[in-house]
């Protein structure tokens, strides 16, 4: 693509995004729903004015890193570790529920071949943590004990899903699978998530200390920003997906982490990076005040190349295999992640709302479809049906919890979540 063409379609996708999202809250609903419905506008679905281009995807993902970004500076590791093995569950029952059923339904249902339902199933696996946390973001909730619930469990869902990933393509292109290359990896997954925020904490600290006695402006977004895309590359090594950088950096720069962490964690190094680095308390504060315009420039890019990514005009709408396909994928992808919030001991609403959360699927699961697709694993029908289950995973369940939260959010059970007290 020309420069200028590049900028142009820039400017359309910027300005789309922001009308749709502004008369989208306007209406009463979430804004992102406004921001899909901009690509599904602009893309090849409707007008076809964009297509999925290259470097549009790079900067999308740079919005969803810096969304995750936020989205750990928010996040209260210590409070979320309280919640002790909730997230695990959720995040195991919304994993396999979904991948066994919709394995069965596809093979033994519709007599397609092992490695098409193995596929299928591992693209209903997936939940979109960006969506959602948009979602919960738009409603006021981001800050409920359910949203620490449901983070959790979608972060350890995008690491699920990874080991999957790596397990499919590994078969698909060799016809065999070695457990010892997936092991490694999920080591390797692990252990960046630990020692990550670790170590950016420590960063943070130097951070801090140079920008305090900086003589020009910027230095704080500039180093911050360096370091986000490191932890992005980082995590990409070790086999997990980037926005996971974004995520673990974004808890080390959050304060209430690194308060407490300095309170409890007494290491020798931690200690004499104390002393030397004399961290300000108002270093959240400060970038947060620098972060969140940048972050709202460039998340709205990747919501909307979401939309473009679905072309629905691959879908033949008149054959009805495609038809009977999405319906049953749609119903094991709804159910297999509501009733995953089932699975732990909370109040009826809470569970419901945890299970609503985890079900959109968006740019998570479209990963999986377009591998199966490039590779001649899913053919057209059953890429198109994927769409279709794609798109109403990741349009549907923004209205559904909305509902839900003007119905039932007023509850005390959800209303002590929101003000953040502990549970009763």
């Amino acid at each position: 693509m020309e420069l200028h063409n590049f900028f142009l379609m820039l400017a359309v996708l910027l300005l789309a995004a922001r009308f749709l999202s502004e008369l989208a809250a306007r209406i009463g609903v979430p804004s992102v729903i406004g921001e899909l419905a901009a690509g599904l506008l602009l893309g090849p679905s409707l007008l076809g004015w964009v297509s999925p281009d290259q470097t549009m995807k790079l900067l999308a993902e740079i919005g969803i890193i810096l969304l995750l970004f936020e989205v750990g500076m928010d996040t209260d590791i210590f409070r979320l570790a309280k919640a002790g093995s909730k997230p695990f569950v959720v995040a195991a029952v919304g994993f396999v529920l979904p991948l066994l059923l919709g394995y069965a339904a596809s093979h033994y249902l519709f007599g397609l071949s092992q490695l098409a339902s193995l596929f299928i199933g591992g693209t209903l696996t997936a939940t979109s943590i960006g969506i959602t946390v948009r979602v919960l973001s738009d409603l006021g909730r981001r800050s409920s004990d359910e949203a620490q619930i449901v983070i959790g469990a979608a972060v350890l869902d995008d690491i699920l899903g990874v080991l999957a990933l790596a397990f499919l393509y590994q078969f698909a292109v060799s016809g065999e699978v070695t457990l010892i290359a997936i092991g490694q990896v999920g080591l390797y997954i692990v252990l960046f998530m630990l020692l990550a925020p670790l170590a950016a904490k420590l960063m943070a600290q130097v951070i801090d200390h140079f920008d305090q006695r900086s003589q020009s402006p910027g230095l704080l977004l500039t180093m911050v920003l360096a370091l986000i895309m490191l932890f992005s590359y980082l995590a990409h090594v070790v086999g997990a997906p980037e926005i996971m950088g974004g995520f673990a950096a974004g808890i080390a720069m959050g304060q209430r982490f690194r308060i407490t962490l300095a309170q409890r964690l007494h290491l020798p190094l931690v200690r004499r990076f104390n002393r030397l680095f004399a961290e300000s308390p108002e270093l959240s504060h400060r970038l947060e005040q620098q972060m969140r315009p940048l972050i709202h420039t460039f998340t709205p890019l990747f919501f909307v190349m979401v939309g473009v990514s679905l072309n629905l005009r691959q879908v033949d709408w008149s054959a009805p295999f495609i038809w009977q396909l999405s319906a049953a994928l749609v119903f094991i992808a709804v159910a297999g992640k509501w009733l995953a919030g089932f699975c732990i001991r909370e109040n009826r609403l809470r569970q419901s709302a945890i299970g609503l959360s985890m079900i959109p699927r968006g740019e998570v699961g479209l990963i999986f479809a377009q591998l199966g697709f490039a590779n001649g694993i899913l053919n057209a029908e059953l890429y198109a049906a994927m769409l279709i289950v794609i798109a109403l995973t990741t349009i549907l369940p923004p209205f559904a919890l909305k509902w839900f939260y003007a119905r039932w959010g007023h509850r005390p059970e959800l209303a002590r979540a929101a003000a953040g007290e502990e549970n009763g």
